[in-house]
């Protein structure tokens, strides 16, 4: 079962935050949870002299549930139930706000928009989303704005999850919490292991550079080990489809999610920051910043929830 009490979501007054309350909404009347719509005062920002401005408009909340409610399957009367309580804090930026509050007052979800800027614009101003998916203790769900219309907002029909797994504790952690959503939105769960294919430079000598040269039934004997690896992982009994292809993992994922309509994509991060972060990279940030479907992460260090 998906046990959110409390859902944050964030506010910036941007279409993106505006598509994400919109996600948002929908998963609290799902799951009956408490939304918190957080806005961040950041330090070198004159400070707002009216407190009321950081906060979501009551006409604009009541325009986004009207917009839930006549795209998707939920009721007037389910939406309008919604607890929702706005909340502004003043930080040094905005993701140190969000993830501090996050933890102060027991979060169980993070929700937030994403533009999944890539090259040098990301670079150089960095992404809210990348940083509270690297700190946060619970679960983080990005919803990427679309190029188009980053407010645009349809149905959000949950019918086929993701779980890219490695085989390791953590990616067992992030199948259960999948399992657990598969089972709020009656989905079916794709699994998927990518192989590398290029092998390490000590091989090269000897001629071999394809995983193929060294293991030509790999995507069996993988297979073999991903149906072990489910069958001993619990959580809800949901339908599960596993899948092994061979490649470099997050290209390999971005390509999966658009030939195969992924809904939702759940993966676990290890939370790396600092030199390691740069050097080493993330795939869950790359899939955050490649795939247009939301992209649910959770980290590998933090308490299970679900």
């Amino acid at each position: 079962m998906l046990d959110i009490d409390d859902l944050l979501v964030a506010h910036d007054h941007s279409p993106v935050s505006a598509r994400a309350i919109r996600h948002a909404l929908d998963l609290a009347a799902r799951t009956g949870a408490t939304l918190h719509v957080f806005h961040a005062e950041v330090l070198h920002e004159a400070p707002d002299p009216d407190a009321e401005r950081g906060r979501l408009p009551d006409e604009e909340l009541s325009r986004l549930r009207d917009e839930v409610q006549q795209e998707g399957p939920l009721s007037a009367d389910a939406l309008n139930a919604v607890t929702v309580k706005n909340v502004v804090r003043r930080d040094v930026s905005a993701g140190p706000a969000i993830v501090n509050y996050a933890a102060e007052a027991g979060m169980d979800l993070i929700l937030l928009g994403t533009h999944g800027r890539r090259g040098p614009s990301r670079i150089l101003m960095g992404s809210v989303a990348e940083e509270v998916v690297r700190r946060a203790e619970q679960p983080v769900l990005t919803i990427r704005g679309h190029a188009d219309d980053p407010s645009a907002f349809s149905t959000w029909a949950v019918d086929r999850i993701l779980v890219p797994v490695d085989f390791s504790d953590p990616s067992r952690k992030a199948l259960r919490t999948a399992k657990a959503w598969s089972a709020l939105y009656d989905a079916t769960i794709d699994v998927l292991h990518v192989v590398p294919e290029r092998v390490q430079p000590a091989f090269y000598t000897s001629g071999v550079q394809s995983i193929y040269d060294m293991e030509p039934e790999i995507e069996q004997k993988m297979m073999d080990h991903l149906d072990t690896f489910l069958a001993e992982t619990g959580g809800p009994e949901q339908e599960t489809r596993p899948h092994v292809i061979v490649g470099n993992a997050a290209p390999s994922i971005a390509e999966f999610v658009d030939a195969e309509s992924i809904d939702l994509v759940a993966m676990s991060t290890h939370g790396r920051t600092g030199l390691d972060r740069f050097l080493l990279g993330s795939v869950a940030e790359k899939v955050i910043r490649h795939v247009h479907c939301p992209v649910l992460t959770v980290l590998s260090r933090a308490r299970e929830e679900m």
